[in-house]
């Protein structure tokens, strides 16, 4: 059994060729229906995301299975393998085990350690069982990934701290304000960042919050995402009193909130504290507003300094996941060539059991009248003789090693002992003998 990976991501392609590649949901069936028709290929499971599409094939033929999955997308893409080659990039055996197991950690995300990869590697594993594309090798490598991914987790903090300016201020909000769904909120500008903002802002807790943007329908959308309310831009001024927290994303050229906005707000708060976030570039806020008693501003040039100083906290903690995935991957490499090993274990067993047998069988005849504690005798000291001869290679089997031109101790042992190919053997003998 050989894995082979074939894949794009963000590092080798545009978003652009990337969603050329992406598989949806409703066409994942489809997809490893494709790939397993190619004779080739025994497992396979798909993980597709907006930053990456990766195939991942178990076959006896590394090379054939490779060439098929570059097929395979080039034909899913409508064009020649030749026209999508320099995007790709490939893996094979344990390279693709380790690339599987920082993939699903976070390590190689775009945004370093991100959460959200470890559930689309779940979800492509749980799509291969649904459509019977796994085996017992996918059945084995996917949920190794995912047990990868918690010991990250728990052992370093490659996933902590704000690596977008919007969780940053977010973040920030959190460490000034306690009790946050006492407090309510107001997002100015329903784009991409005032949209991100508004959801972390849900997450932390704020259970008030208002939207307004300069296109009314997008802030009512975003704000019956939120369950909060909306309200129309050239209006929002009134209602900036009632906010304890204002993040402003706007691609306004000049300042919607001036320094007169801040002194007639915190009258109108009767001097209550009011947090303004501007996240927006040029600015939404005048800056001379942090000038007013009880105004807490903070722009987009403090959050980026958090958010570099959380990322380069997140690259020394990629440090010590690389090291977890270096022992994960070669703990599974022990548990793949064991795998590996069986069918040649129970051969070889099969073998020496029928010698062993025929022999004691010339011993005991020879022994005319040989009482029962006798035969028990030779019988035990058949089979001891049997496990000590057998106990070297077994264990070379089962650790996979190689002789010194390169031969595997397994086609070693096949080629001295005359074994067969292990197809007749089945899956409860190897599994007797990978534990015995």
């Amino acid at each position: 059994m050989k894995l082979v990976l074939v894949g794009l991501n963000w590092k080798t392609a545009t978003q652009e060729v990337l969603e050329k590649f992406a598989i949806p949901e409703n066409g994942m069936g489809m997809a490893l229906a494709g790939m397993m028709e190619y004779p080739s290929v025994k497992e396979c499971a798909i993980i597709s995301t907006c930053n990456r599409t990766e195939i991942y094939t178990v076959s006896d033929d590394a090379y054939q299975s490779f060439r098929n999955t570059k097929e395979y997308l080039a034909r899913y893409n409508s064009s020649t393998v030749d026209e999508i080659d320099g995007y790709l990039y490939a893996y094979r055996g344990f390279d693709a085990v380790r690339h599987l197991f920082r993939v699903a950690s976070g390590i190689d995300s775009l945004v370093l350690g991100e959460p959200q990869i470890s559930g689309q590697v779940k979800d492509a594993y749980e799509y291969s069982l649904k459509f019977d594309a796994s085996g017992p090798f996918l059945n084995r490598l996917f949920p190794k990934a995912i047990s990868v991914v918690k010991r990250v987790r728990t052992d370093t903090a490659v996933g902590a701290g704000a690596v977008s300016v919007s969780s940053a201020a977010v973040d920030l909000v959190k460490k000034i304000i306690s009790q946050l769904d006492e407090k309510s909120a107001m997002v100015i500008g329903a784009g991409e960042m005032g949209g991100l903002a508004a959801r972390h802002l849900v997450s932390a807790g704020i259970r008030d919050v208002t939207v307004t943007n300069r296109t009314f329908d997008r802030a009512m959308k975003l704000a019956d995402e939120m369950q909060g309310s909306a309200v129309r831009f050239e209006e929002f001024k009134s209602r900036l009193k009632l906010a304890d927290v204002v993040i402003s994303a706007t691609g306004a050229p000049g300042f919607i909130i001036t320094k007169e906005d801040a002194v007639r707000v915190i009258k109108e708060r009767t001097n209550r504290f009011w947090v303004l976030i501007d996240i927006a570039h040029p600015s939404d806020i005048d800056p001379s507003c942090h000038e007013v008693e009880n105004v807490f501003l903070y722009n987009i040039f403090d959050l980026r300094s958090v958010v570099e100083e959380n990322l380069d906290e997140r690259k020394k903690e990629a440090e010590k996941a690389e090291k977890i995935i270096v022992g994960e991957v070669e703990s599974f490499g022990k548990w793949f060539e064991t795998y590996r090993a069986a069918p040649i274990i129970v051969e070889l067993r099969k073998k020496f059991d029928g010698l062993k047998d025929k022999e004691v069988e010339k011993a005991i005849s020879q022994l005319k009248g040989a009482d029962e504690k006798t035969v028990r005798t030779i019988m035990a000291m058949a089979n001891s003789l049997m496990n000590k001869f057998l106990h070297q290679p077994i264990s070379a089997l089962k650790q996979g090693e190689n002789l010194e031109n390169g031969v595997s101790a397994g086609e070693a042992i096949r080629k001295i002992f005359d074994l067969d190919d292990g197809e007749g053997v089945s899956v409860s003998e190897e599994k007797e003998s990978v534990e015995s």
